[in-house]
């Protein structure tokens, strides 16, 4: 089961958002799914979770650096980069270019992803884009 959970969550990181197919989701995922950092329930919650990031940054890709299992459990380490052209998290489009690493973290139970975890440097973030300053 391992390698195939690994399968599926690389399947679910790289379609969803590379190939913006939302379809992926009704597929390995888990109807009663559990966003357990963003507070998402359900499949539907997770397409428009999906759907925001990608209204933030429409050009966001996704390059998996890494991915390790442990029995029902994947965790992925991935780079994402894109431009931010729509509102992210309220603040105006800068169309300023982001890179940066994302850990997921990924439980199966009957085929299925039921639970997420995901880390995200948000500071990071806003450092790109222009919108906080940090000086050392």
């Amino acid at each position: 089961m391992t390698a195939r959970n690994k399968a599926l969550a690389r399947r679910f990181l790289e379609e969803a958002q590379n190939q913006r197919n939302t379809q992926i989701v009704d597929e390995v995922v888990a109807p009663d799914f559990i966003g357990r950092t963003a507070g998402i329930r359900g499949v539907a919650a997770l397409k428009d979770s999906i759907a925001e990031n990608l209204r933030s940054f429409p050009d966001l890709r996704v390059t998996i650096d890494e991915q390790l299992s442990d029995g029902d459990t994947v965790v992925s380490r991935y780079t994402a980069r894109g431009t931010q052209q729509g509102p992210y998290h309220g603040l105006e489009p800068t169309g300023k270019p982001v890179e940066f690493t994302v850990i997921a973290i990924h439980r199966f139970a009957n085929g299925k992803i039921a639970e997420g975890w995901r880390l995200v440097d948000r500071l990071d973030i806003l450092e790109q884009i222009g919108r906080v300053g940090v000086s050392l």
